[in-house]
C-alpha cells in the first residue's frame, strides 16, 4: 500500500499492514516516517534492521531525512485519548504464537524431508513438522513417496508446545477417510449329488453277544418283587423301644421265678425240719 497518497485515520490501520514511507526526522530513539496518514508513524531504535554485514553506530548511518523505507504496522496505542501509529521495518510472522490454534488449517511449503517427517514453512517463527505417520491414512515407507520439497501443501494443526517452540501438522486430518470394502466370499453352489456319493462307505461289524447257559428266572423274580419300604427313624425307635421293653419284661419274669422258686425250697425246707423234730 503506497502510504504517501492515503490521507485517512489511524482508526481504520491493522497490525501487519505494510505501507512505503517516506523518513521526515531522524534522532537517536528512531525516526518519525510519514505513511500518508494525518499523523506520522513512530519508528523506534530497537524496530531497524541493518543490511547484513554492516555494523550501525548512528541510526544516521541507516536512515536519512527524505529516505523512503518499506515499513509495517506493529500496532495503534492509545493514550490520554490520542492516538499514536507505531511501526516496524521487520516484516512480521504470517502467523505470530497468538494467532496459532489447534484445528485450524494452514498452508505452507515443504522446505525439509527427514526419515521421521517434513518440515513445513507455515509463516510461523518455526517450521511445523507432519510426521511421517500423520502423511497419509495408509502405510507410508518414507516421506519422500508422499511430498517433496518445494511442495505447496495443505495440513491441520494437532499440536502446539510454545515453550519448545514446535508445531505438529497432519495432513491426513483433512483428508477424506478411506472407504472399507468388505468382500463377501461366494457361497459354493448346492450339489445335486447326495452327501454320502464319492465317499467309502463305513463298515460296521457286530460283536456276538456272550450266551449264558445258567438259569436267570430266579434273579429276575428277585427283580420283579416289589422292595419293602425302608423304615422310618420314628418307627425305628418304636422297635427299639418295644425290644427293650420285651427285655425287661423277660429279665423280670427270670427273678420272679427264681424268687418263687427260692421261695418253695424254703418251704420244703421247713417242712422236712418240723416232720423230724415231731419224729
Amino acid at each position: 500500500m503506497d502510504g504517501m497518497e492515503n490521507k485517512g485515520e489511524a482508526r481504520s490501520l491493522e497490525p501487519k499492514m505494510q505501507f512505503k514511507g517516506k523518513v521526515v526526522k531522524v534522532n537517536l530513539a528512531g525516526a518519525v516516517v510519514d505513511i500518508g496518514f494525518e499523523k506520522p508513524a513512530l519508528l523506534h531504535v530497537s524496530q531497524v534492521t541493518a543490511p547484513e554485514g554492516i555494523q550501525v553506530k548512528r541510526l544516521e548511518d541507516l536512515l536519512k531525512i527524505g529516505d523512503e523505507i518499506d515499513v509495517w504496522v506493529k500496532r495503534i496505542a492509545r493514550k490520554d485519548g490520542e492516538e499514536r501509529i507505531e511501526v516496524t521495518t521487520i516484516k512480521p510472522l504470517d502467523l505470530e504464537w497468538r494467532e496459532i490454534k489447534v484445528g485450524n488449517t494452514v498452508k505452507g511449503k515443504v522446505v525439509r524431508l527427514e526419515k521421521f517427517g517434513a518440515f513445513v514453512e507455515i509463516g510461523a517463527e518455526r517450521p511445523g513438522l507432519v510426521h511421517i505417520s500423520e502423511m497419509a491414512h495408509g502405510y507410508v515407507k518414507v516421506p519422500g513417496d508422499v511430498v517433496k520439497e518445494g511442495d505447496e501443501i495443505e495440513a491441520q494443526i494437532i499440536d502446539i508446545n510454545k515453550r519448545k517452540k514446535q508445531i505438529k501438522l497432519s495432513m491426513k486430518a483433512i483428508q477424506p477417510e478411506p472407504e472399507v470394502v468388505v468382500e463377501e466370499k461366494p457361497r459354493p453352489a448346492p450339489s445335486s449329488r447326495p452327501a454320502t456319493e464319492g465317499r467309502p462307505a463305513r463298515k460296521t461289524e457286530r460283536k456276538p453277544r456272550k450266551r449264558t447257559d445258567f438259569d436267570n428266572s430266579a434273579l429276575m423274580d428277585s427283580i420283579n418283587e416289589p422292595a419293602e419300604p425302608e423304615p422310618t427313624s420314628m418307627e425305628m425307635a418304636m422297635r427299639a423301644a418295644m425290644e427293650k421293653a420285651k427285655d425287661r419284661k423277660s429279665k423280670l419274669d427270670s427273678r420272679k421265678e427264681k424268687s418263687a422258686s427260692k421261695e418253695q425250697e424254703d418251704i420244703l425246707a421247713r417242712t422236712l425240719e418240723n416232720k423230724v423234730q415231731t419224729n
